[in-house]
C-alpha cells in the first residue's frame, strides 16, 4: 500500500482472484469486453498472463477511506511482445546507457490493440482528480521499486490528453476502422464506393462463392465446443506459419474464457462442403465490433477478406453497431472502406535524461504519423460525386 495525506491508497493485485468480480465490475460499468473481471481473470487462469509468460498481473486498485474509487489493468512486463506499440529501440537505448528497461509496467489489454477504457473511475468520484491520484501513486510505486517506466497503451483520446498533461509522453499511431453511416445493407455501403472499387470488392466476394465456400455467423451459445476446438486449431496453425509459435492464447482461454462471454462473442466459420476450413473470432460491445483472431487450415483466394472484413461489416449493419475495429496494421483495409484513425499511447519514464529522449522521439514522430494518416485517407475508395456501374 502507498498512502497519501488525503487517505488515498494504492493496492496492487498480483491476481484478479484477489478481488471480487462485482467489486471490480461495479467500477467499470461498461460493456467494453476487455476490461471486465471475467476476461482479465480468464487470461490469467488459462496461462496467458503469468510471470512465466512475461505478463505478471499487477492490477491497480485505488481506494479512498477504504472504498474503491478507481481500477486499472496493469502488468509487470519482462519483454515487449504482445503489445502492438513497439519500443524495442527504447530497450536498446537503456542497455547502451548501462540501465535496465525491463521490468516495466504496462497498462494494456494483453494481445489486444483495441482503443478503449484503461482507467475506470467509480461513480461519484471526481474523474480528473482520481486519475491524477492514481497516476501519482503508480509513478511513486515504480520509483520505489526501481522500475524503469509505465506505459498506457491504446487509451481513448480524452485519457491520453489527460496523461500528457501529467508528464506521460504521447505517442501517435494509425489504425483502420469501419464506420456505419446508417447503412440498410451491404449494397448501401458499396454504393459509397467509386465504380471501379465497387466492382473490385464484388469480384472478391464472388471469388469466395466460386470456390464453393459457405460462411456461417455464430453468436454466443451457438458456438459449440467443437467450433472452439476447430478455431483453436486454425489459430495455432496460422500463428505457427506466420510467427513460428503457436500463438499467445491457450486452448483453455478459448474453451473456458471466451466461451463464457455469451453474446459478446461472434465467430464466422468458413466451410468447404461439410468441412470447416477457416474461422474468424470477434468480440463486441453495445456499439462496436472488434475483429481479433483469424485462422485457416487451407488457403483460398479472398477468404481472409470475406471472413475477417466483409462478414464483420455485414454483422455490424444487421445489428446496428456503429464501428468495426478489425485489428492493428493492414493498409489493404483502406481500399475496402476502413478509414484511417489515430490511436494513442502514453509513456512515463523514470530516468530524467531518457525521459527527455523519449519526449523528443514522440514529438518528432507525431507529424510523420499525422502525414501518414492523411495520405492514407486520400486512398479511400469512396466516391466524391455520384457515379454508376
Amino acid at each position: 500500500m502507498i498512502e497519501t495525506p488525503d487517505d488515498i491508497q494504492l493496492e496492487l493485485l498480483t491476481s484478479m482472484q484477489d478481488i471480487e468480480p462485482t467489486a471490480w465490475d461495479n467500477v467499470t460499468p461498461t460493456d467494453y469486453p476487455f476490461i471486465r473481471h471475467h476476461f482479465l481473470l480468464g487470461l490469467e487462469t488459462t496461462g496467458c498472463t503469468t510471470a512465466e509468460s512475461g505478463w505478471q498481473p499487477c492490477h491497480a486498485v485505488l481506494r479512498e477511506h477504504g472504498e474503491i474509487i478507481a481500477v486499472m489493468p496493469m502488468y509487470l512486463k519482462s519483454h515487449s511482445y504482445g503489445e502492438y506499440v513497439f519500443d524495442w529501440s527504447w530497450a536498446d537505448a537503456w542497455q547502451r546507457s548501462g540501465l535496465q528497461y525491463y521490468p516495466k509496467l504496462v497498462t494494456a489489454i494483453p494481445f489486444t490493440p483495441c482503443t478503449g477504457p484503461r482507467i475506470a473511475v467509480a461513480a461519484g468520484s471526481d474523474v480528473t482528480q482520481t486519475i491524477r491520484a492514481l497516476v501519482a501513486n503508480v509513478e511513486a510505486f515504480a520509483t520505489q521499486k526501481g522500475i524503469s517506466s509505465w506505459h498506457c497503451l491504446f487509451p481513448d483520446e480524452t485519457l491520453s490528453q489527460e496523461l500528457l498533461t501529467l508528464g506521460c509522453h504521447q505517442r501517435l499511431a494509425t489504425q483502420f476502422h469501419w464506420f456505419n453511416q446508417g447503412f440498410e445493407n451491404f449494397d448501401a455501403f458499396l454504393a459509397t464506393f467509386t465504380s471501379r472499387k465497387r466492382k473490385a470488392l464484388r469480384r472478391e466476394r464472388r471469388r469466395v462463392e466460386e470456390q464453393g465456400l459457405m460462411l456461417q455467423t455464430l453468436v454466443g451459445a451457438e458456438i459449440t465446443e467443437a467450433h472452439w476446438q476447430q478455431f483453436y486449431r486454425f489459430y495455432q496453425f496460422t500463428y505457427a506459419k506466420r510467427s513460428g509459435h503457436g500463438g499467445y492464447l491457450t486452448r483453455d482461454f478459448f474453451l473456458k474464457t471466451a466461451a463464457g462471454m455469451g453474446e459478446q462473442v461472434v465467430m464466422v466459420v468458413a466451410s468447404d462442403a461439410d468441412d470447416a476450413v477457416a474461422a474468424a473470432l470477434y468480440f463486441r460491445s453495445g456499439d462496436t465490433l472488434y475483429g481479433r483472431y483469424w485462422g485457416c487450415e487451407r488457403e483460398y483466394d479472398c477468404l481472409h477478406f470475406e471472413t475477417c472484413y466483409y462478414q464483420g461489416i455485414e454483422y455490424c449493419i444487421a445489428n446496428g453497431l456503429q464501428r468495426f475495429d478489425p485489428g492493428a496494421q493492414g493498409e489493404h483495409k483502406i481500399q475496402r472502406g476502413f478509414t484511417p484513425i489515430s490511436t494513442y499511447s502514453n509513456h512515463w519514464i523514470a530516468h530524467s535524461g531518457l525521459s527527455e529522449a523519449v519526449a523528443h522521439f514522440t514529438q518528432e514522430e507525431a507529424p510523420h504519423s499525422d502525414a501518414y494518416k492523411q495520405s492514407a485517407s486520400e486512398l479511400l475508395p469512396f466516391r466524391k460525386e455520384p457515379d454508376s456501374d
